[in-house]
This record gives C-alpha cells, structure tokens and sequence, in this order.
C-alpha cells in the first residue's frame, strides 16, 4: 500500500511554549437531549467474537468547538457520553470540506489520487467518485457484510453508475447533492434549475415527501434497518446526517432552551446539534434494543470544520470550514464501543480519515488486495490500545486549479515548488501551508453575542505583502499563532520536496464544467442521473453537432493514472 513518507532530521520545536486545551466536560442535562441520554439497555443477542458491526456516523459541518467536551455552550449530553466512555480523537483530521472528506473515507486515498483535488462535486456537472476507485462497502460487501447508506451522498450521481447502490451498498436512503431543504428535500442550484432530492435506493423517494425533518426521518431508517435485519450478521451502517450544514433549519421545541443565544444563525445552529445529540442517542439506543450493541463500533467524525456565518464555531482553532487551517480540517471524532480495550481514553497520535477504510476492512476480516495504493493505515491498535500512531504524514491537498496567490513564485519555494499554488501538509509536529490557504481569523465564542452577524471580537491577521508560505509546529502551536518560515527555512525545504514527491503521483484534476442535461426539469422534476450510454456512443450526421459530440468524449472517460503530465501540477 502506498504510505506517506517519514521526513528525517528536523530539528523539533521545544513543546514547552504552548499546549493541549484542557477542556472540562460539560454537565450533560439528559432532559436536554429531548429524550434521555441513560442509555436503556434492551435484549441482546449472543455476541459473536468477530466480526463486529460497524456504525460509522458523519456530521456536517460540525465546528470543532461545537460538542459538550470541548467546551461548547451548546449541549450535547448523546456525544459526551459515549466520547467519555470510549476514545476522544484529539489528532483527528479530515478535509475541508464535504466531498473531499467524503470521497477519502470511502476510499482510503487522497484527493490527488481521485482527480478530486478541487472544491466539491456541483449537482450540474458531470463528475462523480472515479468509477475505477474500489470503495469501502465493495470491501466490507466482500468480507459478507449487510452494506446500507443512510442520508446525504456528495461523491456525483450524473450516470447510473455514479449511485450509491453501484458502489457497493445494498440499500441507500437519503440525498445525492451537499445540501437542501431539510423538509421539502428540495434544492435550487440557480434560478429555474430546481429538483427533488430525496432517494431510496435507485428513484426518488415521492413516499416519503411528507414534510418530515431529514435529521428524524433518517434517524427513523436506521432504525427500520436494525430491526429488519439479523443481529448474527455483520451490518455496515453508514450514517451521513445532513445536520449542520445550511440551511440553518430545525424543529420548534429545540429552539426553546437557546432562547438565551441572540446571534440568530448561532441559535438556529445550536437547534440543529441539539436535534442530531437525540438522534445519536436514539440510534444507540436502537443498537441495544436489537442486539448489535455489544458487538458494535460507533465512529463519529464531522465531515470538516464550521462555517462561523453558518452558526459553526471552530474556537480556539484558527479558519473554517473551506481553509487548510487547523479550523477547516481538524475535526471533532471519537470512536465507542464496547470492544474497545482501553475506554474512557483520549488518543492524541495522528489520525486522518483516509485511515478508516484499511481500519474497518482490517475490523472486519476483509482483504485488501496488494496493488491497491492506499493513503490510509490501519489505526485499530492505535485507539483501541493506545499504541503509536503508523501514520507520520498527511498530505492535505494540492488544488492546481484553486486561485493563485498574486505573489506566489517558485523563487519564494526556494526553487522546489510554485508558492502560488494552494496545498498543505502535515508532517510529525510540522504543517506547512503555501498560496492562500482562506480565510485565517480566530473566531471566539464572543463573536457570537450580537444579534446580527459581527466580527468585532475576531482576531485578524495582516499579512506582510507577497507572503505565500507558512510553517508551524502544531504540537506545541495548535492555535497557528507563530508562523516559523523564517526561522527554519531547512525544513521549509524538506516539506516543499515531500510535496512535491507527492505532487509526481497526482492524477490529472476532474472538475468539468456544468451540463445543462443535468437540469431537474428534464427529468421529472428530479435531481438524478442524466447521462446517457447510447448518446456516448451516438455519431451525428451532421456538423453542427460535432462540438457536442467532443463534449460528450470529454464527459465520458474516467481519469486514469497513466499519461498525466506533471507540469500540470506543478506549473502555474
């Protein structure tokens, strides 16, 4: 399997200057859940030895400060709980945001390893997770696990091909696109380009457009799902919830006990967490009553940082959601289960969520075959028994396409890299960031004291002029707040050449533009797939279609890892 590389001879910063927020846990009020948060235990089956069922459920949009245990003003009794009763994932990181994330963990691999280096996938283009990259329900499927997806997708759906239930999951139940009304599940991408976007399985799910908040209503198919199904099997549950991504929507009664938050998106947002800790506690709930409890591992993990305009808080991190700081990337995670032989432990080695796919086939006895090139390792020993972390890397992302820092410049990469072009990485206690990394403030919880939007309390940074490159130990510097460019321009180097390593496997990027095809009003009023095996293959008689048939070849092939040229990458 492919695994980053280990950079020898640097020269560690003391770690004596800063530290590791001691955060107290929050009180856990379990009328705040708006059903308890003691979970009930119910009848359960003989455990098996192995393999173990496997819950895995990702927040949206979830800011870091933004669960019980880190100090958020906002209750979440649900995670609290089963974070102190297992693993607290406080190295943890993930992408910036949701298809990246999402993409990384079905697979195992980075971004540049899927062409999918570039913002996320658009509901009008016609783009999807590469149709040649094996997916972590395939595995598990393999290994004779039950395979069900429930809510939100993001990785394409223009063909056929592209859907869940083709990639691997037995069932599927929830949403194709990044976002929608949590109610009508209905989203307009732009004027007159509006659709339904609610699925079971391969067709629009019209039964179930009753007006039923998506949080509850996927919550009700998990636990449709566990009841149908046989406890003595394996199952993998993939839980995708939609909450808390925009638009900031919940139901009346959670509003109640954030009266006190007078920053409005601030307190529609807290309604929303409040509403996802109760599903969590009754989808573990439903594990005990139908026997999966005891054999069961619960992952939890956001998908990427907060957004603070979206209500989202990612304090004391620095950034949001959309930026390669410590606050787009590092993301609430934690892992319960009663398999687990170290409890109530905080895990603090370097873990990314590539990492879940070799983890969780190596859980459930799969293979995995020796030509797949993996970015991830398998982290099991790592959090179950507080053992050294494998991984001594993570590539971030190198996005050749993102807007170039006006002042970037091979010269300011010392020769080894184009500064103008936006990547990060991580490697032992050393992240360096190059181009323009997004928006850099501090947002404290302050911030969010008035009624209206204001960033009066954020901290911001002015940048020197011309400034493309950043270097910080983010052992002893969590926050970002010293940049070390300056001070160790020798392994400002030795980071510029692993990326640049890096940089000689990546794929060319996927990112094509919209098609108009894709518009819900040809297709009955449905968000779905829109392209065509028979117009692939269609050869007009007459010239003026010429050009759509060019675009329909360009459309066609998935990228491939042959015959890229790494000037495409590394350039300008």
């Amino acid at each position: 399997m492919l695994a980053g590389g280990l950079l020898a001879g640097f020269s560690v910063l003391s770690l004596f200057t800063y530290g590791y927020l001691a955060w107290d846990a929050a009180a856990g009020d379990p009328e705040s859940a708006g059903a308890t948060a003691k979970f009930e235990e119910g009848p359960e089956a003989e455990p098996a030895p192995s393999p173990p069922h496997l819950i895995f459920i990702l927040a949206d949009d979830q800011g870091f400060r933004d669960v019980g245990y880190h100090g958020s003003e906002i209750r979440t009794p649900t995670l609290d709980k089963l974070a102190a009763e297992g693993v607290k994932l406080e190295n943890y990181y993930v992408q910036p945001m949701c298809t990246p994330s999402r993409s990384q963990f079905i697979t195992g691999r980075y971004q540049i390893h899927t062409g999918l280096q570039h913002s996320v996938i658009r509901p009008t283009q016609p783009n999807c997770l590469p149709l040649d990259n094996v997916t972590l329900p395939q595995k598990l499927k393999e290994a004779g696990y039950s395979t069900h997806m429930v809510g939100k997708w993001h990785l394409g759906f223009y063909r056929k091909e592209c859907m869940p239930t083709q990639r691997g999951f037995d069932t599927f139940f929830g949403s194709l696109l990044g976002s929608g009304d949590y109610y009508t599940h209905y989203k307009c991408d732009s004027p007159r380009m509006c659709g339904y976007d609610l699925y079971e399985n391969d067709n629009a799910a019209w039964d179930h457009d009753n007006g039923m908040y998506s949080t509850q209503m996927y919550t009700q198919r998990v636990q449709q799902i566990l009841a149908s199904h046989n406890p003595r099997k394996p199952i993998f549950l993939y839980i995708a919830y939609q909450a808390v991504h925009s638009p900031l929507q919940a139901p009346g009664k959670y509003y109640e006990r954030y009266r006190s938050i007078n920053n409005i998106n601030r307190r529609r947002y807290a309604a929303m967490l409040a509403c996802l800790d109760e599903a969590i506690n009754n989808v573990t709930l439903a594990l005990k009553r139908y026997g999966y409890y005891n054999n069961s591992i619960i992952i939890y993990s956001s998908d990427n940082g907060g957004q603070p305009t979206a209500g989202g808080n990612n304090w004391p991190l620095r950034g949001s959601k959309g930026t390669y700081w410590e606050g787009g990337i590092r993301a609430v995670g934690f892992v319960h289960s009663p398999l687990l032989k170290n409890k109530g432990c905080v895990c603090k080695e370097l873990i990314h969520i590539t990492d879940w796919f070799p983890t969780l086939i190596m859980l459930a006895e799969g293979q995995i075959d020796e030509d797949t090139e993996l970015d991830g390792y398998d982290v099991w020993e790592t959090i179950s028994e507080g053992r050294r972390s494998p991984r001594m890397d993570i590539l971030h992302n190198i996005d050749p396409i993102y807007t170039k820092a006006k002042n970037g410049s091979w010269a300011a990469g010392f020769g080894l890299w184009n500064t103008a072009i936006q990547s990060a990485i991580r490697v032992n206690h050393w992240k360096l960031l190059t181009g323009n990394p997004g928006y850099s403030d501090w947002v404290p919880p302050q911030s969010f004291s008035n009624a209206g939007p204001s960033r009066w309390h954020n901290e911001r940074v002015s940048w020197t002029a011309g400034k493309t490159v950043w270097l910080f130990n983010i052992t002893a510097d969590p926050y970002e707040r010293v940049d070390l460019s300056s001070k160790y321009p020798e392994v400002v180097k030795q980071l510029l050449r692993r990326l640049s390593q890096f940089n000689k496997t990546a794929v060319p990027v996927r990112y094509p533009p919209k098609d108009p095809r894709s518009n819900p009003n040809f297709n009955g009023g449905v968000w779905g797939p829109w392209f065509k095996e028979n117009e692939k293959k269609k050869k007009p008689s007459k010239n003026k279609a010429d050009t759509k048939q060019n675009k329909n070849k360009n459309k066609k092939k998935p990228d491939r890892r042959k015959g890229h040229s790494l000037r495409c990458f590394a350039g300008g």
